[in-house]
């Protein structure tokens, strides 16, 4: 078996930096706005209080058209510092949301009117690449 060590041996020319996770979202028809605005009432408050308390560094919204009828329509991206910094804060999300939202029942109860503005088309974590 041969390997090609030349694969291997490369020197990145580039560096991992922070971390987002994005989620794809496709509004349904005449709901964009409604939607986003939604969106500030928790979504907006829940990462603004994340930020303060040093669990994201940042978090961007970007609207636009769709390129085809099944693509999306609007974009969430939260940074956070690396991948770490995302995993075993279950407990400090949990509390943020309950105290910027309400409890499980408001929770619950704008989960569920978010069904009739928006299918989710889903959510991945991507690092951010920095050249030398």
């Amino acid at each position: 078996m041969l390997i090609n060590v030349s694969a291997f041996a490369q020197d990145r020319q580039y560096t991992s930096g922070t971390v987002w996770t994005v989620s794809m979202v496709k509004t349904k028809a005449n709901m964009g706005v409604e939607y986003l605005n939604s969106l500030k009432a928790n979504w907006k408050a829940i990462n603004d209080e994340a930020k303060a308390q040093g669990l994201i560094i940042s978090y961007k919204i970007l609207s636009g058209s769709a390129s085809n009828p099944e693509d999306f329509d609007i974009m969430l991206m939260v940074e956070t510092k690396d991948l770490a910094s995302t995993e075993g804060n279950e407990a400090k999300w949990e509390a943020l949301r309950k105290k910027v939202m309400g409890g499980e029942e408001a929770i619950k109860t704008v989960n569920q009117a978010r069904v009739n503005l928006r299918e989710m088309y889903g959510s991945k974590m991507m690092r951010e690449v920095i050249y030398k």
